[in-house]
Order: C-alpha cells, then structure tokens, then sequence
C-alpha cells in the first residue's frame, strides 16, 4: 500500500517560497553586478557580523530542514537519504539565493550566511532525525489515520497556515484575502509603457466616492464566513461525528486567540481585545451555528459549500474600505516594526483564499468522492 502525502510536503514548499521571498526582498533594482560567471558564483566572506543575522540566517533554516526532512521520511526515504536530501537541498537553495542576491542592490551575498542556512538546516534535520528515532512521527501518523481520511495532506497544510495569514492586519476580523489594491498596482507596472496602460488604469482606478464602511450586518457575516470556511476545510478530511465538532470548536479557540496576540503585537498587552467590534461576537456565533449545522453533509457536498462561503467571503472582504483599525494595523507592519516578519504573514494572508479555492475545486472534481 503506497502512502498517503505528508502534510509537511506542502508546508516545505510553502516555507521555501518564504525563504526565497525573505532573500530577495524587496525584488527591485536588479543590475547585472561587475565581473564574470565565475566572480558571481563566488560568495565573499563579510567584513563585520551583525548578530541579528547571524541568529536569523541559523535559525531562518532550521524549519526548512526539519520539515524536508519529515516530509521525505514519511514519504517513504531512509532515515539517512532523507537527511542528506534535506541538507543538500536547503544548502542548494540557500547558495543559489545568495548568487542571486548579487543582481539586487539593496542585499549583501554571504559566505557566512549560506555557512548558517546549512548549519541551520543541519540543526533542523538533526531535529526530525530525533523525533524519528523515538516515534513521534509514527505516534503522528498514527492520530492522523484516526482523524483525517487518507488524501489530507492539503487540508492540513491550509489548516496550519490560516493562523499565520490572520496575524497580518485583516480589514474586517477574520477576513483574509484582500490583495486586489495590490494585485492593481502590479497589473499597471507590468502594462507601464504599453498602449494597454491608460486604458487598463481607466478599467482599474479605484471608487472616487469613499467606500461605506459594511453595516454591522454585513461585518458579522464576514466573521461567520472566516470563522465558517476553516471548519469545512477540516470537515472535507474528516469523516461526519464528534471529531468534526471538536476541530470546529479548536478552530473558534485558534481565531480569537490569534486575532488576540495579533492586535497586542500592535498596540501591546493592554489592547489586546482592540480588535473585537460589535460584531465579532455575533459573528462567531453565527460561524459556529453554520459549523454545527454542515456537520452531517458529506466531504464532497462540504467542500462544494466550503467553496461557495469562501468566495462570498472574499467578495466582502474585496468591497471592505480601509477603517482606522485597518490602517493603523498596517502602517505598524509596514513602517518597520515587523518588517522582518511581515512579509510572511502578508503572503498567507493575501493567497490562502485562493490557494483554498484551488484546494476545494480539486476535491470537487475528484471521482468518487464520498
């Protein structure tokens, strides 16, 4: 019997696009740099070691080794094939991404950072090697049979990014997805200079009016539906029963306890229930009811709903204008007190809707889906 694909494949994959989005950052100014093929290829030793970058390039790689690692045991590797695959690939990644940094202007190529990503990706290995040895990734598949059907992997990876993706600020509780300001200006850079530009910038300028902000009605719905959409992904992998009302219920704990730590990273521990409207409570209350309700639909029927909650959802959280909340939350993120962290969470919370919505279309159109 072949093996089921580790959840961990997905989240290497998504961590690597980290990694290479945290090296070349912020992907402007690209130049061809003095010199060869040769000189490129050759990484300099730097003159002085910042301590910051030396903790984060160790420790920067450490999850990517440790989850390359699990992911090619549990996808059937020796032990120690997997630990050299783990290793060599992340040090591959690492090399290739300092090369590359020497086109970028604003980055610094190292000698000593690609030392730290191997040793970082080497501790992580180190890591999973060890929760190989004493069975924890057995113990793990071993709960994952009882609780997930076979083909999970997908559901499980989305699962453990949707936290990430909420810590970025949201413009209403919960409502990830907001990407089309951004996605309009990288349309029009990419048209700058065309004859397509000024009509696509006629086609894509934003309201002139302001944009009311969504009645309490409205932003209600739109916590139901954050709240909603985890809790069907989860039910699409499980089989109908308690099991479902369980992750249902972890999901409601993981949203507010993560909006929660969000809003005191911002505004410290004193504001930490900053981000709860009148209509948050509302909200999850209402989320939860529709959870307890799709309880007894089967995977298939689940995902189709999944699907449909997850495009209103976005559609809202589209026509959402930038509140004072919004816009504080964000000018802390992108004015340098999370600029080293930022990134990661901007990205999940930009893309997981739509990575999901390409997720739930495929369990819709595999045959013989329960």
């Amino acid at each position: 019997m072949t093996r089921a694909r580790s959840s961990a494949t997905w989240l290497v994959l998504a961590f690597a696009l980290v990694v290479v989005y945290a090296s070349l950052f912020p992907f402007a100014g690209w130049r061809v740099p003095p010199g060869g093929v040769a000189t490129w290829l050759w990484l300099p030793w730097p003159a002085w070691f910042p301590r910051f970058d030396i903790v984060s390039n160790l420790l920067g790689y450490l999850p990517l080794g440790l989850l390359a690692y699990v992911a090619a045991v549990r996808s059937g590797w020796r032990a120690g094939a997997a630990f050299a695959a783990a290793v060599g690939a992340a040090t591959l990644l690492s090399y290739t991404l300092e090369v590359l940094q020497q086109f970028l202007p604003a980055r610094v190529p190292s000698l000593l950072d690609l030392a730290l990503n191997a040793a970082g990706a080497t501790l992580g290995a180190l890591a999973g090697t060890a929760l190989h040895a004493i069975g924890a990734l057995e113990r793990w598949q071993s709960w994952r049979d009882r609780w997930f059907v076979r083909e999970s992997a997908g559901a499980i990876a989305l699962l453990l990014l949707w936290p990430l993706g909420l810590l970025f600020p949201t413009p209403v509780p919960l409502g990830v997805g907001q990407v089309w300001d951004e996605a309009r200006g990288w349309a029009l850079a990419a048209l700058a200079g065309t004859p397509w530009f000024e009509p696509a910038q006629a086609f894509l300028a934003p309201p002139s009016a302001p944009v009311p902000r969504p009645s309490l009605i409205v932003e209600a719905v739109a916590v139901a539906l954050g709240l909603l959409v985890p809790c069907l992904i989860a039910y699409t992998v499980t089989h109908p029963g308690v099991r479902r009302l369980v992750l249902a219920a972890g999901a409601a704990a993981v949203a507010v306890g993560t909006m929660t730590l969000a809003s005191a990273m911002n505004y410290g521990p004193d504001n930490a229930l900053a981000w709860w409207t009148p209509a948050v409570g509302p909200g999850l209350v209402g989320g939860l009811a529709a959870a307890v309700l799709c309880l007894p639909l089967g995977r298939r029927r689940v995902a189709g709903v999944a699907l449909v909650a997850l495009t209103a959802l976005v559609a809202i959280v589209a026509m959402a204008p930038t509140d004072a909340y919004y816009a504080l939350n964000l000018q802390g993120w992108q004015q340098g007190r999370f600029i080293r962290f930022h990134g990661l969470a901007q990205w999940v919370g930009w893309f997981w809707p739509y990575v999901a919505m390409g997720w739930l279309l495929s369990r819709l159109g595999r045959a013989g889906a329960a």
